[in-house]
């Protein structure tokens, strides 16, 4: 029986069955540094590196700022209610926390208007908020600036590709356009993966900061309903 044309194996002048041609295996790292595209790469594998650490390093500030001490605010109330006010603040400065901050500064302007309370309150909370939004700013900024990085080594790359095919128009290699394609494709899958990481923590950061600044205005709202109640 016959093998059908296409599924015969190649055959030399020989009459002998040639070798299969042996197709190199790339691996990831030789993707990233081959040098046609390291002057691209490297930016972006910083800045994936800078919002991994940003991201974790605010993730873990923002869980330490929503944690509460076990009957914070009722050791508060009691103090106050007792007319201890040297042991509130000792409290609150036991407490390394945007809300027992906060609650400190209440506590040191008990005596005064309640409006003078709330505002030295709203002013401490303002600046705890800046300290937990402190290099989140910059995640946002890796989001939008890695595909335009990986944009711009796709535009570099398939300038390099047009040059070799206009440099020689009638001796064209596929060998000799796989430089600059290669530059194009390689960087514009990189940019889009640091664009997306970044994207990915900027949106969770921001949404665990307005859930630590509820909190926070909630306690807020429960002392000064606390210097309402009658001692």
């Amino acid at each position: 029986m016959n093998v059908p044309f296409l599924l015969q194996a190649p055959i030399d002048s020989l009459g002998t069955v040639a070798p299969e041609p042996v197709v190199e295996k790339i691996s990831i790292m030789q993707l990233v540094f081959d040098p046609s595209s390291l002057w691209i790469m490297i930016p972006l594998m910083l800045m994936l590196a800078a919002a991994i650490y940003i991201f974790v390093e605010r993730l873990l500030t923002l869980n330490k700022a929503a944690v509460e001490e076990k009957n914070f605010m009722n050791n508060i109330r009691d103090f106050i209610h007792e007319g201890k006010l040297e042991s509130a603040l000792a409290l609150c400065k036991g407490n390394d926390t945007p809300l027992a901050r906060m609650i400190e500064k209440g506590v040191s302007r008990i005596g005064k208007p309640l409006n003078d309370i709330n505002t030295a309150i709203e002013n401490t909370g303002k600046l705890e908020v800046q300290r937990l939004e402190k290099h989140v700013s910059i995640l946002a900024t890796i989001a939008g600036a890695g595909p335009m990085l990986g944009f711009l080594g796709t535009v570099v790359g398939m300038v390099i590709a047009f040059h070799t095919m206009s440099a020689n128009p009638n001796n064209l290699n596929i060998a000799d356009l796989a430089g600059g394609i290669y530059t194009a494709m390689i960087t514009t899958v990189a940019g889009l993966i640091v664009g997306v990481v970044g994207y990915v923590c900027y949106n969770i950061l921001v949404s665990r900061i307005s859930q630590v600044v509820y909190m926070l205005e909630a306690k807020t709202t429960e002392f000064m309903d606390l210097l309402h109640e009658p001692v």
